[in-house]
């Protein structure tokens, strides 16, 4: 059931996609990333949750892996392991499903493109 996740799972995408960054820039995007959000959290540069949901935000638009899906893993993981606080909820639902939920988060997305991340905090604590 999982020979082909296991075949490429925990290495970085060796092909351009229509999200993300170059190949090749993996590795220099993601570092400057893991050395901002570092910066952001020794410094209290942002709340604890937009921290973790920043990283969510722009872990995604470097897209390391053929599957994007660790995104909202990795932002439960830091706000739980790192800063000791409850889960995201992200709206509580399944939002590969189309609805309201996933028409929510999308534009908490696109607002967190231009620099507003206000809407994805609210959506991923709804």
């Amino acid at each position: 059931m999982y020979a082909d996740v296991w075949a490429w799972a925990g290495k970085f995408r060796r092909s351009n996609k229509n999200i993300g960054v170059a190949h090749y820039r993996i590795a220099t995007d993601l570092k400057q990333l893991l050395d901002d959000v570092t910066y952001w959290h020794i410094n209290k540069t942002y709340t604890a949750d937009e921290i973790a949901i920043r990283l969510k935000h722009r872990i995604v638009s470097i897209h390391c892996f053929a599957n994007g899906r660790h995104s909202r893993l990795l932002a439960d993981i830091v706000i739980d392991k790192i800063y000791k606080q409850p889960v995201f909820s992200w709206g509580a639902t399944n939002l590969s499903n189309d609805g309201k939920a996933r028409e929510k988060y999308l534009k908490a997305v696109k607002d967190a493109d231009k620099g507003d991340y206000r809407l994805l905090i609210a959506f991923a604590r709804s």
